[in-house]
């Protein structure tokens, strides 16, 4: 199966020439595709929400591995508060919402061969808890050589040499292997109608009961079969693909679709507002029906990469996301911030470590104590890279309910209960080192030069 759809990507490659859109022909979706979260949740919730959630699955793709923040494993196994992992707090999520509703939402996770044998050692941990969990495998493709085109493997084995020679295919491959796998079957006759899918790094991708309302109302012959959240783009937000109307749909757009000569338009904020946080509500009879007539034309993201040993070769990949354009009343609904809050740097993980935020049942949500609800801005130099050196240079996580902006490089550790407020810039310059003192409050300061703090 695995190799049937590498051919059919493969085959899709070498067939496709120059860009996937037509820059001319991109246009700014109408205005009722895209409908506000406020609109959404004006029509309130029914009695028995209790029916809808049981016709809902949640799938978390669970996939990535932790290097890019220093840890072995999957990603979903680097604890974020409270010694919680990703993986913890979804099962908390889920658990939660089945009891409080006493309904039986299962949680699904796609592994990809990189994390499914750590992962399903530590499901054993949740055996006890009320959440089924079901989990299938991304395909495993060959990466191919740049040059030749070839496959790099000379085997099927993954050990060894031949261990660089594989990838996971991007999360756009959910919808083959999840089919694949019979677990989509599995769940329709289980009476499961939607899933929601998210990234397993996003803490603020929970189950939000008036979109999945919004979903179960619909009149049968207009079925919505495809929500994406979209939330508004900000300074950070540039490189987020955007949601377009070409040729009649809705579509998604990611920069490595984007022509050269229109990547600045594309990161504006005023020509493209919103983009794509890669919250998905979709329904399963459509995937079904669209798998079955092979009818998913995902556009090809080909994402070159440089091997160990020097080779360059490329993966082709497809987003979950661009199927949109394959289902029927498909839209996009723009939700708060709130339901975007990745953890992809170690700075995004100071933040959710920290006093801007309250834990509830596995849910994170903005402290009421802070006055404004924006996030502030984070950015922790190459020392802090790598989890465990971040969490060596932190006695306590400092108390960020008023901080607006944070920028520390260089050598730099924080004492216990240190208070940051308003803009703080820590530098120390190279061969240098900057001890924040234990109980320091820093409001609006700019610190440099040289401050040991030793234990005598």
């Amino acid at each position: 199966a695995d190799f049937h759809g590498f051919k059919n990507l493969f085959h899709r490659f070498l067939q496709v020439k120059g860009p996937s859109v037509d820059w001319p022909k991109i246009n700014r979706p109408p205005e009722e595709s895209i409908q506000p979260y406020e609109k959404i949740k004006t029509k309130g919730l029914p009695d028995n929400i209790t029916a809808s959630l049981n016709k809902l699955a949640v799938v978390k793709l669970n996939g990535g591995l932790g290097t890019s923040m220093g840890c072995k494993g999957p990603k979903s196994l680097i604890s974020v508060r409270n010694e919680n992992t990703f993986l913890d707090l979804t099962v908390q999520q889920i658990e939660h919402l089945n009891k409080t509703y006493n309904a039986s939402v299962p949680l699904v996770l796609m592994n990809s061969f990189n994390t499914d044998e750590d992962t399903k050692k530590i499901l054993q941990k949740y055996k006890h808890h009320r959440v089924n969990i079901h989990t299938f495998n991304q395909s495993r493709y060959p990466r191919i050589n740049k040059e030749s085109l070839l496959p790099v493997a000379k085997n099927m084995g993954m050990s060894g040499d031949n261990a660089e020679a594989w990838y996971p295919p991007g999360h756009g491959d959910i919808y083959a292997s999840f089919y694949n796998s019979g677990l989509l079957d599995k769940l329709i006759a289980e009476g499961k109608e939607y899933i929601f899918v998210s990234n397993i790094d996003n803490l603020g991708a929970t189950v939000d009961l008036f979109i999945l309302q919004h979903l179960m109302s619909q009149p049968e012959d207009k079925r919505c079969e495809f929500i994406m959240e979209v939330t508004d783009k900000t300074r950070a937000d540039v490189k987020g693909g955007t949601l377009i109307q070409y040729k009649d749909h809705l579509r998604l757009l990611e920069i490595a679709q984007v022509p050269k000569a229109h990547v600045d338009e594309f990161k504006s904020v005023t020509k493209f507002k919103i983009f794509n946080t890669n919250n998905l509500w979709i329904s399963l009879p459509a995937i079904k029906r669209l798998q079955d007539k092979n009818a998913m034309d995902l556009e090809i993201i080909v994402n070159p990469k440089t091997l160990d040993g020097g080779l360059n070769v490329i993966q082709l990949e497809t987003a979950v996301g661009a199927a949109i354009k394959s289902f029927n009343n498909a839209m996009g609904v723009n939700v708060p911030r709130s339901r975007f809050l990745p953890v992809k740097t170690s700075s995004d993980l100071l933040l959710v470590m920290s006093n801007l935020y309250s834990m509830d049942a596995g849910s994170l949500t903005m402290s009421e104590k802070r006055e404004f609800p924006t996030t502030p801005h984070v950015k922790l130099g190459s020392s802090f890279t790598k989890v465990h050196d971040f969490l060596a240079r932190f006695e306590s996580i400092p108390d960020m309910l008023e901080l607006d902006h944070l920028t520390v490089s260089g050598d730099v550790t924080f004492g216990k209960n240190v208070s940051l407020k308003g803009t703080v810039i820590i530098i120390a310059n190279h061969g240098d080192r900057i001890d924040i003192p234990a109980g320091a409050m820093l409001e609006n300061k700019i610190v440099s030069g040289n401050l040991r703090i030793l234990d005598h």
